[in-house]
C-alpha cells in the first residue's frame, strides 16, 4: 500500500514537472500579437483612439467591425531561421534580415547568402539590411552561424527564405492629345501615364517633362503639361519622368516625336505671256519678219536682286525662270533661220513670176 502511494506521488511529480517545462518552452517561442486600431463594439475591449482615414481600410469593415490586413504567421523548430519581411516588398524600400538563434543563444560567424553566393564575409552581425531595394535584390536568402556556450557548438545553416522585390510602379508612357501632330494655333496636352500598386496607392508621385535635353516643367504633382498655343517652335522630342517623393524610385519614358503643321500655303494661279499666245494662234502668219529681240537678263549668281515675283528667293523659281528664258532664246534663234529660209525663197520665186507675165 505504501509503495503504490508512493509510486503515485512519483508520477503525479514527474507530470509536474513535465508541464512546467512545456508552459517554459511555449512560453519563449510565443511572440505577443497585438490588435491595433480595432473599432470599439459592445463585446470588445479594444478602442480604437482616432477616426478611419485610410480608403485602404474601407473593404476591411463589416457591420461595425473592422479586420487587420491578414499576415502569414510561420513557427519553427530549428536551431537556426532567417527572419525576413512580412508584407510585400516593392522598390525604394528598406529591407532586413535577421538570423535568429533558437532561444536567443549568441552566434559567432554569421554569413548571410543569396541564391546560394555569400553577401559579405563571416562576422558576429546577426542583422542584413539593404537601404533601398531594387528588383535585381530579389532571390532566395538564408543565413549560418556557429553556436557558442550554450548552444551546440557546431554550425548551423537556416532554411532558405524567397524574398521577391515588387515594382513600385511601371515606367510612365507619354502621349500626346489629340495628336503628336497637331495644327499651328491648336492646344495640346502631354500625359505621363502609370499606375501605383493597390498597397502603395496612398503614395505619391512627382512628374517632370523634357525637351531635347532640356527641363520644360519641372517635377509637380500633375501628370499632364499643357500647350495652349502650339507653334513650330514647340515641335521636337519629349519625355517624362516620374519619382517618388523621396526620389528613391524614378522612371523615365521612351522619347515622343511633336510636329507643328504649319499653315498650309495656298498655290498661286498660273500666269501666261499673252506674246507667246499670240505667237502660237493657228493660221496666224508674220507679214513682216519679227526684228531681233532685245537680249533677255539671264540669272546669275553675281546678281543679288533676282528673286520670285513674290519678293523672296525662292531656289525652284530661279531655275525654273531659266528655263523659260532658255527656251526663249531657242525661239529666237528659229524664227531667225525661218526669216532668212523665207527671204531665200521669195527671191528665187521672182525671176519665175516676171518670165510669165513677159510671155
Amino acid at each position: 500500500m505504501k509503495l503504490g502511494c508512493v509510486l503515485m506521488a512519483g508520477t503525479l511529480y514527474l507530470s509536474l514537472v513535465v508541464l512546467w517545462a512545456a508552459q517554459t518552452l511555449l512560453a519563449a517561442s510565443f511572440k505577443t500579437l497585438q490588435c491595433e486600431r480595432p473599432v470599439h463594439t459592445e463585446e470588445s475591449s479594444c478602442h480604437m483612439e482616432d477616426d478611419l482615414t485610410d480608403p485602404r481600410e474601407a473593404g476591411f469593415q463589416i457591420k461595425g467591425y473592422t479586420f487587420s490586413e491578414p499576415f502569414h504567421l510561420i513557427v519553427s523548430y530549428d536551431w537556426l531561421i532567417l527572419q525576413g519581411p512580412a508584407k510585400p516588398v516593392f522598390e525604394g524600400d528598406p529591407l532586413v534580415l535577421r538570423c535568429q538563434a533558437w532561444q536567443d543563444w549568441p552566434l559567432t560567424q554569421v554569413t548571410f547568402y543569396r541564391d546560394g553566393s555569400a553577401l559579405g564575409p563571416p562576422g558576429p552581425n546577426r542583422e542584413f539590411s539593404i537601404a533601398v531595394v531594387q528588383e535585381a535584390d530579389s532571390g532566395h536568402y538564408h543565413c549560418s552561424g556557429v553556436f557558442q556556450s550554450p548552444g551546440p557548438g557546431s554550425p548551423e545553416t537556416a532554411s532558405a527564405v524567397a524574398v521577391t522585390v515588387q515594382e513600385l510602379f511601371p515606367a510612365p508612357i507619354l502621349r500626346a492629345v489629340p495628336s503628336a501632330e497637331p495644327q499651328a494655333g491648336s492646344p495640346v496636352t502631354l500625359n505621363c501615364q502609370t499606375k501605383l500598386p493597390l498597397q502603395r496607392s496612398s503614395a505619391r508621385l512627382l512628374f517632370s517633362f523634357y525637351k531635347d535635353g532640356r527641363i520644360v516643367r519641372s517635377r509637380g504633382l500633375s501628370s499632364e503639361f499643357q500647350i495652349p498655343t502650339a507653334s513650330e517652335d514647340h515641335s521636337g522630342s519629349y519625355w517624362c519622368e516620374a519619382t517618388t517623393e523621396d526620389n528613391q524610385v524614378w522612371k523615365q519614358s521612351a522619347q515622343l516625336e511633336i510636329r507643328v503643321q504649319g499653315p498650309l500655303a495656298s498655290a498661286a494661279p498660273p500666269t501666261s505671256n499673252p506674246a507667246s499666245q499670240k505667237s502660237a494662234a493657228p493660221g496666224a502668219a508674220p507679214v513682216e519678219p519679227p526684228g531681233p529681240l532685245p537680249p533677255p537678263p539671264t540669272p546669275s549668281s553675281e546678281d543679288p536682286g533676282f528673286s520670285s515675283p513674290l519678293g523672296m528667293p525662292d531656289p525652284h523659281l530661279y531655275h525654273q525662270m531659266g528655263l523659260l528664258l532658255k527656251h526663249m532664246q531657242d525661239v529666237r534663234v528659229l524664227l531667225g533661220h525661218l526669216v532668212m529660209e523665207l527671204r531665200e525663197l521669195s527671191g528665187h520665186r521672182k525671176p519665175g513670176t516676171t518670165k510669165a507675165t513677159a510671155e
